[in-house]
């Protein structure tokens, strides 16, 4: 079968390229370019209409320098306005490391320079971080020194160093060192009040910082752009009722005293009863304010305030003012104390000293300080429902002013403690009579026989007299709250009680000033120690007022842990109170009134 040959392959057809229409291709490029145009146009109109503004101001506030002007803060005064803590010229030390790079300075060779000027003492600087500062060309403003006196900054000045300049920045100083320091407190790095008055008040104090702001380009203002200048707001100045002599006066007797006797610590108050200012706030736990560093955590408190501890017998004039509000009892009013007091339970009652039966009047039970009479006369105020008679007692108590804080309104004041009535156990039913059992700060215990002295009226205590402007001008402080927690009969019933403390047969002799007729209280309490698990110690006091018959001031001497066989608030306090009291009534230029004590009886 005879194949037939292949056909030949049919050339294919060549394709033609086809050209688009010149006119569409023209008007398709055409409306590609206006589209981007019309991007690059908003994006135009976008910066130069719509966020011109905007871009302007980022500009302006990246090329804007601003400089604190700082506010003078305000004083704390003495009762006198001369000052405790008052602002004085001081320069912070600026570099601006922009411009000290442009000038092609050294920075090691401007860090050697200033390290002689600069540290607290002068000289101590790291020299190391002051070159890194000086060399950090990313900043523009890098504060070197804050607060050098002037004489310190009129010498880095002479150096002409460029690109470092002075800002003022006034510097708290205490130009009476260590008195009141515990009360003033201190300012801390950043110039705010830490403790003390300079805390309670800081925002009236610290008045509010202005500022200059102005145009810069590379470091260098630019003249025409103006400055723009908003002025500090200075603070303003709080005047006291501290009396700097008294205080010191207070101050020196507490530290010898704590000295002599080896003693944890002490504290003094001196108060006016009649306005419930206090003139001395001292402690033993202090420190020098201009150099705080050399201070320790407890110096750096205020012990009168935050310290408390159990009153012991300076307690009893509350129990028997109770009494004979209550009309149970009267200076005179008899009783047979026997040498112990069993009241069940196991709970024996003691008297400082071992003694057989006395017989003693209401007077004489003060005077001798007897825990026995104070309870057995204390029972009478309800002696047929102890509950009752446990109330009574509390409420009196508080009245005083007892487990609350005291409204001076300083930080860091305990409101001690006062349990409630219904929470006492039995040894408490007995031993909050006569001191034991509740605990007080000095202030407490001080406002209670200024009380006393002010004819039955609780003042609250205060230590801020008013207030100075900016401008000088004074404004009072709110007046104290005033309260009558016995009365008059019976504030001069126990105060003449307390006449005889005072007196050869009392137990606060060594508290006799001459030609003044003194009223006060010994107190030796048991202390408790947290550190020794119990009672270790004791905490000795004497608290008084002058002259007995017009009372002008109150002082409370309180030593915490006196060492050897004096120990006692008779042996230990009250010659402290006879120092600082005569001081006192001499500066203040109280005379004796030239009456006579009167002549209690003790015994029967």
């Amino acid at each position: 079968m005879t194949q037939r040959p292949p056909r030949p392959a049919r050339p294919r057809p060549s394709s033609t390229l086809r050209l688009g229409h010149p006119k569409r291709r023209l008007r398709a490029g055409m409306f590609a370019l206006a589209f981007v145009f019309s991007l690059y146009g908003g994006r135009l109109v976008q910066l130069q209409v719509t966020d011109a503004g905007g871009y302007a101001a980022k500009a302006a506030a990246d090329r804007t320098a601003d400089v604190t002007l700082y506010a003078t803060r305000g004083s704390i005064l003495d009762s006198s306005g001369q000052p405790l803590a008052e602002s004085v010229d001081a320069v912070d030390v600026i570099a601006d490391p922009l411009v000290i790079a442009q000038q092609k300075q050294d920075p090691s060779v401007y860090a050697s320079k200033m390290a002689a000027f600069l540290g607290n003492p002068p000289g101590s600087v790291d020299i190391a971080q002051l070159r890194a500062q000086l060399a950090d060309s990313s900043s523009q403003y890098t504060v070197l020194a804050r607060q050098v006196t002037p004489a310190v900054w009129k010498q880095i000045k002479a150096l002409n160093l460029a690109g470092i300049t002075g800002n003022s920045d006034p510097k708290v100083v205490y130009p009476q060192g260590a008195v009141a320091a515990n009360v003033v407190g201190l300012v801390n790095s950043v110039g705010e009040g830490d403790s003390g008055l300079e805390s309670e008040y800081n925002s009236m104090l610290s008045g509010t910082n202005g500022k200059i702001s102005y145009q810069a380009a590379y470091g260098y203002e630019i003249p025409t752009t103006g400055i723009n200048e908003q002025a500090a707001v200075n603070g303003t100045s709080v005047e006291t009722t501290i009396d700097s002599k008294i205080e010191y006066e207070a101050q020196q007797a507490i530290d010898a005293q704590v000295a002599a006797t080896k003693a944890a610590f002490g504290s003094v108050v001196v108060m006016d009863p009649r306005s419930g200012a206090v003139l001395a706030l001292a402690t033993s736990l202090t420190y020098d304010p201009n150099n705080p560093a050399s201070a320790t955590s407890a110096q750096l408190g205020d012990a009168a305030l935050s310290d408390v501890f159990e009153p012991g017998s300076v307690a009893k004039v509350m129990t028997m003012s109770a009494e004979i509000q209550q009309g149970v009892t009267n200076p005179l009013t008899k009783v047979v104390v026997p040498p112990t007091l069993n009241t069940g339970d196991g709970y024996v009652v003691h008297d400082s000293e071992d003694h057989g039966t006395e017989h003693l009047t209401l007077n004489g039970i003060l005077a001798e300080s007897s825990n026995i009479g104070t309870d057995l006369t204390s029972l009478q105020l309800d002696p047929s429902n102890m509950a009752e008679r446990n109330a009574i007692l509390y409420d009196y108590m508080s009245a005083y002013g007892l487990g609350r804080d005291s409204g001076l309104g300083l930080p860091g004041e305990s409101p001690g403690i006062l349990v409630p009535a219904a929470d006492w156990n039995h040894s408490q039913q007995y031993t909050v009579a006569f001191g034991q059992g509740v605990s007080v700060n000095a202030l407490q215990a001080t406002s209670v026989y200024a009380t006393i002295a002010n004819e039955g009226v609780r003042v609250t205590p205060n230590i801020v007299k008013g207030y100075v402007g900016a401008d000088g001008k004074f404004t009072p402080a709110a007046a104290p709250t005033r309260t009558q927690v016995v009365s008059a009969k019976t504030a001069k019933d126990v105060s003449e009680m307390l006449e005889s403390v005072v007196s050869d047969a009392g137990t606060g002799t060594y508290a006799e000033i001459p030609g003044y007729r003194v009223a006060g209280k010994t107190g030796t309490a048991n202390r408790y120690l947290t550190s020794c698990g119990g009672y270790c110690g004791y905490t000795a006091s004497f608290i008084g007022y002058a002259p007995a018959d017009a009372p002008q001031l109150v002082v409370g001497v309180y030593i915490e842990g006196p060492q050897g066989d004096e120990y006692s608030g008779g042996l230990v306090s009250a010659p402290v109170f006879q120092k600082v009291m005569s001081y006192a009534l001499q500066e203040q230029g109280i005379a004796p009134t030239g009456t006579a004590s009167p002549d209690l009886p003790i015994t029967w």
